[in-house]
């Protein structure tokens, strides 16, 4: 199969490029590393293979709306169970 034919078909299937696809998971795994493992924004950016932190930070809050200190804060509240509403057992 050409390399043409191959981003044609794949493309068909994912509607992204190969590019598009990996960038996405680098980033989705960059985001499970902080909020799962607290790695810091640095490490997890370099882990997933970016050489600049601003780079990571730039493409990161293009593809989840926030940067990613904003993401990982909001993401960790979120997971959290609401402290009044569980003990009033409204949670």
């Amino acid at each position: 199969m050409s390399v043409s034919s191959f981003h044609e078909h794949f493309r068909a299937v994912t509607s992204l490029t190969p590019l598009q696809f990996q960038k996405q998971l680098r980033l989705i795994e960059a985001r499970r590393m902080m909020i799962a493992e607290g790695e810091t924004i640095s490490n997890a950016a370099y882990a997933v293979g970016y050489e600049s932190v601003s780079q990571f930070t730039r493409e990161y809050g293009r593809m989840f709306g926030l940067p990613p200190a904003r993401d990982v804060r909001a993401a960790k509240v979120r997971m959290q169970p609401s402290s009044g509403l569980v003990a009033a057992g409204l949670g």
